[in-house]
């Protein structure tokens, strides 16, 4: 299987490609510079240099033609000023499944935020707001287009710990916490799976394994 990931030199975009690449895909990892190389090489993906934030849905199309599955997951964060994200969060997403459709490309994975809302008030710092803002329309978009077979993944917040491999997945999971190593079990498993649904869910450490959590998403067969 040929797989994508926007934003490949990421902490869990690593580890999803060491995932992908140890049982057997073929991993492409959008990088911004040149020197991300080797540790996107040593993750088992092949580097490709290109600022998201300035590619083009021509050039996106040429990066995932013949692929069968994207993931994005770049995040660019905290913007330079309240109500102006940065293109990485929003523009860069709608460009590469503006790309994926051109060429045919129907898995979708997104890995975005817990809390991201395009409408909702945070009482939060402004470019916090701005930024969960930006992913939240970024995910309306993906979720609106019925040529992307999309799941959009918010986890909760990150922490540098060993996985566990045991995890909740669902519509709303509540508050909590995950290890980065199990957001990319998860991410990994997702890029494989049918269609979910829920198409939105929400991901922090919990009871079941990571295949138990996907597999209670995957709708059945038809006909099961």
């Amino acid at each position: 299987m040929s797989i994508v990931i926007a934003g490949g030199h990421g902490r869990v975009a690593l580890m999803v490609s060491r995932l992908l690449a140890d049982r057997g895909d073929r991993v492409l990892g959008i990088i911004r510079r040149p020197e991300q190389s080797d540790a996107v090489r040593a993750a088992g993906a092949r580097p490709c240099v290109s600022d998201l934030a300035a590619t083009s849905v021509k050039q996106f199309a040429q990066y995932v033609d013949g692929a069968q599955a994207v993931l994005f997951a770049a995040g660019a964060g905290l913007g330079d000023a309240p109500g102006r994200a940065n293109p990485v969060d929003h523009d860069a997403i709608v460009a590469l499944a503006d790309a994926a459709e051109l060429v045919g490309v129907r898995r979708f994975v997104m890995l975005s935020v817990m809390g991201a809302d395009p409408a909702r008030h945070y009482l939060a710092d402004p470019l916090v707001e701005t930024f969960l803002r930006a992913r939240g329309r970024a995910d309306e978009d993906l979720l609106a287009r019925c040529a992307l077979s999309t799941t959009v993944v918010r986890p909760a917040w990150f922490r540098d710990r060993p996985g566990t491999g045991r995890v909740s997945l669902s519509a709303s999971t509540g508050p909590g916490e995950i290890p980065r190593a199990d957001v990319a079990a998860v991410l990994a498993a997702l890029l494989t799976a049918p269609a979910t649904t829920p198409r939105v869910v929400e991901l922090i450490s919990g009871p079941l394994s990571v295949a138990e959590a996907v597999n209670r998403i995957v709708p059945p067969p038809p006909g099961a």
